[in-house]
């Protein structure tokens, strides 16, 4: 990056923090601290949560899966609009009423302790992880722009971020994130009409959507049922549903963000308008991703975009054979341009035979570069067995560094920055506060004064931040890591929902049974996924039917059971 972007990426990020803790001076005690004492209007609620879901993983890997896989995975926010619905008249009013700091309070109300330590387990296990995932995302750009291992960046990340979150709280991150998603907004509308201007003059927004689709990768609408396809209509419907009705409704991370509101009404307000504008958001960040497919048609994409590892075995015993693959590679696509003008020719003239052939074409030339990316991947492995041979999380990144002007390349660097700084911070403290108020404040010291539950607050919002950073270190080996943090909520969001379903509409079944359901469910749902039996939308509907199911069986078991001992 420039000089020019680089004082744009800093005065950003400086400004960000500032504002936060500018906003955040004078909390005074562990409602302020947690819960902003419960004073922000509908719109702070809104882009809190937009921007507390919308992490540095979402402008870096959604790109980068459009551009591998297609627009399908848009369909996984299909029931998110539902669920707010769902949980602006059923979740809403009643955290609201019952004046609770973290969803898990109400359990304990409903059931009793164990269920509610447990429920609080399933998620600081699950946030907690899912939060290391969210800091290493924009280790990445500052490792791919310095040209230095991702451990470093990943340590200075995550210091940045923990520091502002232990001083400011609840209220520092609401604060900083509004101003962020006002950023962000601006910032990606730049990105797409900067991607159309950069296409071949005569090849406009239409055409290369067209060409995209002739491709494969136009595919925003799947009606297959199948349990096995990822991402449909209806695993987005049903799956998506539940998980986001249960990662909304049941985790602290966004629990806390609609908690902040002044009243039931800003709560409610805040996440409708989260269900109206996140689907066309996330529609417009796969669509760049697409047209960057599209740019990469008429422009030599790189052999492997992780620029890191490239330059490192291009500097290795294995320089020779690079140039051989990074020649080869060249060659098959200078073969695939020429495809690609016919295919722009036979669009213009409608000729459907030459558009058949053609796709036929792109198809064997996608093949033998799939080909000679694996034979580059095993040198990088023979090279490095640690080596990140993953490079889908860099694709928008290298686009973005390698074509936007000065200044336009810090600014949408920070604007990764930035959805990590809010993400994390809120990820971060949602830990810290479920850590206080459902284990330190109900099981270790029940009588601190507010000060002393205030410093505790900070602590455990330090120690959290530490542990997080720990798993980031390891999230290079997940893969796309938009993925990796949808597959590990599913793996816990349904039993929690269940649970909190139960809760809410099974008023017969106790909290020995809802415990016992619980933990069976949600051994059920990781030998689901363990043995690759579904797509892993479909295991939040797995979790959440499974509590309610086996709760009603062993509350029923056991009021059989008492009637025989009376009889």
């Amino acid at each position: 990056m420039s000089t020019t972007d680089w004082a744009v990426l800093f005065c950003t990020l400086l400004l960000i923090v500032v504002y936060g803790v500018y906003k955040s001076r004078g909390i005074r005690n562990i409602d302020g601290y947690l819960l902003g004492n419960k004073s922000l209007p509908w719109y702070h609620v809104a882009l809190s949560v937009m921007a507390t879901q919308a992490s540095a993983i979402t402008f870096l890997s959604a790109p980068g899966l459009a551009y591998s896989s297609g627009m399908s995975f848009v369909q996984f926010y299909f029931g998110l609009p539902l669920a707010m619905i769902v949980l602006s008249i059923s979740f809403v009013p009643i955290f609201h009423r019952l004046r609770v700091f973290t969803a898990y309070e109400f359990l304990e109300k409903r059931f009793d302790v164990r269920t509610r330590a447990f429920t609080a387990l399933l998620f600081l296990i699950q946030r907690g992880l899912s939060t290391g995932i969210t800091i290493y995302a924009p280790a990445i750009i500052l490792s791919s722009i310095l040209q230095i291992n991702v451990v470093y960046t990943t340590l200075f990340i995550g210091t940045l971020v923990v520091l502002y979150t232990v001083y400011g709280g609840t209220k520092a991150v609401s604060y900083t994130q509004m101003l962020q998603m006002t950023i962000i907004f601006g910032g990606l509308l730049t990105a797409g009409v900067l991607v159309v201007y950069m296409l071949p003059g005569d090849i406009g927004l239409g055409k290369a959507l067209h060409i995209a689709g002739k491709s494969g990768k136009a595919n925003a609408i799947d009606l297959t049922f199948d349990w096995n396809n990822q991402y449909t209509l209806w695993s987005g419907l049903i799956g998506g549903f539940f998980l986001q009705l249960s990662y909304f409704g049941t985790d602290q991370s966004q629990v806390g963000r609609y908690l902040t509101g002044s009243s039931i009404r800003d709560s409610r307000i805040g996440l409708l308008m989260n269900g109206l504008l996140k689907v066309p958001m996330q529609f417009a960040i796969l669509l760049i991703g697409i047209l960057v497919f599209a740019y990469y048609q008429y422009n030599s994409p790189p052999i492997f975009f992780n620029k890191y590892e490239l330059n490192k075995i291009e500097n290795s015993g294995y320089a020779a054979q690079v140039d051989e693959l990074k020649a080869e590679h060249e060659l098959i696509f200078r073969e695939k341009q020429q495809q690609i003008h016919r295919l722009t020719e036979a669009l213009d003239q409608g000729d459907e035979a030459v558009i058949a052939d053609v796709r036929e074409q792109l198809r064997h030339a996608d093949a033998q570069a799939k080909e000679v990316r694996q034979d580059l991947i095993a040198l990088m492995q023979e090279n490095d067995s640690l080596a990140d041979t993953n490079d889908n999380n860099y694709i928008f990144l290298s686009f973005v560094t390698e074509n936007f002007p000065k200044g336009l390349i810090g600014l949408l660097v920070a604007i990764v920055f930035m959805a990590s700084m809010g993400a994390t911070a809120s990820a971060i403290n949602s830990l810290a506060s479920t850590t206080v108020i459902d284990i330190y404040k109900r099981f270790v010291s029940k009588t601190a004064s507010e000060r002393g539950y205030l410093s505790a607050s900070r602590a455990f919002t330090l120690a959290w931040g530490i542990f997080c950073v720990i798993i980031a270190l390891y999230a290079s080996k997940l893969g796309n890591l938009l993925e990796a943090v949808n597959i590990l909520g599913s793996l816990f969001y349904g039993t929690i929902l269940g649970i909190f379903v139960v809760a809410f509409y099974v008023k017969r079944a106790g909290g020995r049974a809802v415990l016992w359901a619980a933990i069976l469910t949600e051994a059920i749902v990781i030998a689901l996924w363990w043995s690759d039996a579904m797509a892993f939308l479909w295991l939040n509907l797995v979790g959440c039917a499974g509590v309610v199911l086996f709760a009603l069986l062993f509350q029923s078991f056991r009021y059989r059971l008492y009637n025989t001992r009376r009889s």
